[in-house]
């Protein structure tokens, strides 16, 4: 039995509540790999933001492809790892980029919260990544224990 999650599977499982974790080509050095915060319909773009001046703000802006993983960390570990072009590096507009993905892992009021005590993060800005998943891997463990 195939332990590869359907499509259907695999996009609900990215869709979820998962921190990401992003991997990017950085030049001479190995590639640089964060967790993230991040945002994803199924169907769509792998959606994240990220201080302009930061170290992965100029490596995603000198690569063309990155890749990204969510797993579980508890029994039966699934996980989803998308490899894809990155389509759009543009200024992050606070109410319509960032507070949705802070709202998103921490709802409305510690989001907001968040968003006031990091002001001083953001002064010089933020960018929006948008990033198409093209190639896709994926695992559910409890595939294989559910026919045990």
């Amino acid at each position: 039995m195939s332990l590869n999650m359907t499509t259907e599977e695999r996009e609900a499982f990215l869709a979820g509540l998962h921190i990401g974790v992003i991997s990017i080509p950085d030049g001479e050095r190995g590639p640089l790999t964060c967790p993230v915060w991040y945002s994803y319909k199924p169907g769509g773009e792998i959606v994240l933001v990220t201080g302009k001046t930061s170290r992965k703000a100029a490596a995603l802006r000198g690569a063309k492809r990155v890749s990204f993983l969510v797993q579980t960390e508890e029994l039966p570990y699934k996980y989803v790892s998308v490899e894809g072009p990155i389509v759009a590096l543009e200024e992050a507009d606070l109410d319509q980029d960032v507070r949705p993905i802070a709202q998103r892992y921490l709802g409305r009021e510690g989001g907001d919260g968040y968003l006031a005590a990091t002001r001083g993060d953001r002064a010089e800005g933020d960018l929006v990544v948008r990033i198409v998943p093209e190639r896709w891997l994926s695992v559910d463990y409890a595939k294989r224990f559910s026919q045990a």
